[in-house]
């Protein structure tokens, strides 16, 4: 009996070991022998340019214009501007009032950082026992369960009050 002892102290020991340990709560990894077809994306059609003058000089390791951008085409097919995900693109006029309302009392210059900061130890205190599972599981969504908005809720709630709402995904069975 006591052998059996060590041997879990021993297990959960390792279990809470280092520096190297995996805080993402992502297990996303193929557990197949075949490809994965997430990992291929296609070009677009080349096309013959206007004008030649105006291509790009090649740069060894850079995009070119048969190169994919899904954000910014999902952006644009949103009807947003793909070329607001540019960095230095800038606050758009139409978006000026939203801003300012929003940060009417006062925005903290280093805000993505101590988000991150924060976002990362969340991550560190909900993955302690992760290492120790029989199968390996994505923890991903029962890490945030309690900060995921409940849509019906939020609709009832407005509803209530009067305010007339668009739909919600049905309820899950």
């Amino acid at each position: 009996m006591p052998r059996a002892w060590l041997l879990i102290a021993g297990l959960v020991l390792a279990a809470c070991s280092g520096e190297e340990r995996d805080i993402s709560l992502r297990d996303l990894r193929s557990f197949t022998d075949g490809p994965d077809e997430f990992s291929i994306l296609p070009g677009k059609e080349l096309q013959a340019p206007k004008d030649y003058t105006a291509l790009p000089a090649p740069t060894p390791g850079g995009s070119n214009l048969t190169d994919q951008d899904p954000l910014g085409d999902g952006i644009a097919a949103l009807g947003g501007r793909a070329s607001a995900r540019q960095p230095g693109a800038g606050i758009p006029a139409a978006d000026s009032a939203l801003v300012n309302h929003s940060s009417r009392k006062g925005v903290p210059s280093d805000i993505r950082e101590t988000l991150a900061a924060e976002d990362e130890d969340f991550r560190r205190r909900k993955s302690r026992f992760t290492k120790i599972r029989i199968v390996k599981v994505d923890r991903y969504a029962q890490a945030y369960e309690r900060q995921k908005l409940n849509a019906h809720a939020e609709q009832d709630s407005w509803r209530r009050r009067g305010v007339a709402t668009p739909t919600a995904p049905p309820y899950d069975r």
